[in-house]
């Protein structure tokens, strides 16, 4: 039963002995081949490279060579993060036919730290989507649930974690893609400061809201690999300018959340009701209990989040997906006879329509006599959002709300793509301030509805955001929760 082992304990087994790298990465990957028809959660499996990297491994322990800190640990990727020589997909058809020509930097950093990745995860199409039924593949389904969706945009990586098949995932957050399908499949999602970790090797969405962060049964795991990809990277002019932090040392140095005061936006979170308030109102208790204060912060800005990131987001969007055209990249129309078919075609036949739409989106709020109308307002907005944030953090130390309205939701049942957008009312406003931010199982709404809580911090303040998510899970069993087999 390794699969119930955490990623510190498999790290720990593997180094003493007990386990073999190759033990370890052969039960993930038959596991992951045994549920994955069901599940939806991988787009590629790489045995043969995974269990190539775990023989070298063995044999490096066997020389008695110094260990990763991520040794005899499978990892999977969400598929729009490059790995030399594997297709990258952004789970669309459009990319069917790339092969990534070089490493991202997480991937590097990864294997320079000895950890197994063993195949790529589903995705909302290019990440447009919070439910991973924009996947052009196939959609992905929530462990707890199979009817119902896992969230998005990394879906597959949160299911796989959830289910047990990985202990460790990375996915990418523009908008909550990392926080929203940890909190809908009970699992620990973490959303870094803005340029804490590269995103070299990530096909982009939202330039300057895109993220990459871990995905993990527990914040300890998160933080273990966190100490690994959370590093300056000089091919990443947005990456910041520090070197690792001892995440783990850290959180072991505070037991309790005594003298730490907590924001709670109440204006902001008036709509939050019935099984979803009293939720998040016991999780309150629970921080009472472990000596938290608590004040309330204006935040009323956010109530504009969503509108603001939906021109800033797509506007990136047009803009960096101008580049799949038939020619640099994509596949190209079989039925193009000229240079503009070549153009039209390729992308009216291989983008989706979440991406159309967005893409439509984004080129509209740019256009003459729109960008000042709609852009350039817009970002006006969002440096407000900016030092709204900052005046809050003057009154507290971390920020706290739920990570969804709700819970996981049937496959199919939001056909409104507003409403769909509204699955990241509570998630948007971190993307937009830069902020770290971290979702952690907090209860359920029903037996198979997991429900999260988001910790916020200030840019650059991540150690202190884990410090206390890792307080409050020592004192909660909720991460323990797991789907059935």
């Amino acid at each position: 039963m390794l699969h119930t082992l955490t990623a510190r304990e498999l790290h720990d087994k593997f180094c003493s002995g007990e386990l073999s790298a190759t033990e370890i990465t052969a039960y993930f990957l038959d596991r992951i081949e045994s549920h994955n028809e069901s599940l939806g959660a991988f787009v590629t499996i790489l045995r043969e490279r995974a269990l190539e990297k775990a023989a070298e491994l063995d044999q490096k322990r066997e020389r008695g060579d110094k260990l990763g800190k991520l040794a005899g640990i499978p990892i999977a990727l969400k598929d729009n993060m490059n790995v030399e020589g594997v297709t990258t997909t952004c789970s669309s058809q459009f990319l069917t036919n790339f092969t990534a020509p070089y490493d991202a930097t997480i991937t590097k950093l990864i294997e320079n730290e000895d950890g197994i990745i063993v195949g790529k995860t589903n995705l909302d199409e290019f990440a447009m989507g919070s439910s991973t039924e924009n996947s052009s593949l196939f959609p992905t389904l929530n462990p707890w649930n199979l009817k119902c969706s896992p969230g998005g945009s990394s879906g597959g990586s949160a299911a796989a974690v959830a289910a047990r098949l990985v202990p460790l995932a990375l996915g990418s957050d523009t908008g909550g893609s990392i926080r929203q399908p940890a909190s809908l499949c009970g699992i620990t999602g973490y959303k870094p400061t803005y340029g804490r970790v590269s995103r070299y090797g990530l096909v982009a969405f939202g330039s300057s809201l895109d993220q990459i962060g871990p995905l993990a049964t527990n914040t300890q795991d998160a933080a273990l690999l966190m100490e690994v990809i959370g590093r300056h990277c000089d091919r990443d002019s947005t990456s910041i300018p520090e070197g690792p932090e001892n995440y783990l040392e850290k959180m072991a140095e505070r037991q309790d959340l005594k003298g730490m005061k907590f924001g709670i936006p109440n204006s902001f979170l008036e709509k939050l009701t019935g099984k979803p308030r009293e939720t998040f109102d016991q999780a309150i208790e629970k921080m009472k209990e472990l000596g938290a204060e608590f004040v309330d912060v204006d935040l009323s800005l956010l109530k504009y989040a969503i509108a603001i990131y939906y021109i800033l987001a797509t506007a990136e969007a047009s803009t960096n997906l101008a580049r799949f055209d038939g020619i640099r990249y994509g596949v190209r129309s079989a039925n193009a006879e000229t240079l503009d078919q070549i153009y039209d075609l390729s992308k009216e036949e291989g983008f989706g329509p979440e991406v159309k739409r967005r893409i439509m989106l984004g080129t509209y709020v740019l256009s003459a006599g729109y960008k000042d109308a709609y852009y350039k307002k817009a970002q006006k907005v969002r440096t407000l959002m900016i030092e709204q944030f900052e005046k809050a953090f003057e009154k507290c130390d971390l920020i706290v709300m739920p990570t969804s309205p709700a819970s996981n939701f049937e496959l199919g049942s939001i056909k409104d793509p507003l409403q769909m957008y509204l699955e990241d009312i509570y998630t948007v406003g971190s993307n937009l301030v830069g902020s770290p931010t971290i979702s952690i199982p907090c209860g359920f709404l029903e037996s198979d509805k997991p429900f999260g809580l988001q910790f916020v911090g200030p840019q650059k303040q991540d150690t202190l955001v884990f410090q206390a998510a890792s307080v409050f899970e020592n004192a909660t069993d909720y991460h323990n929760a797991h789907p059935t087999e």
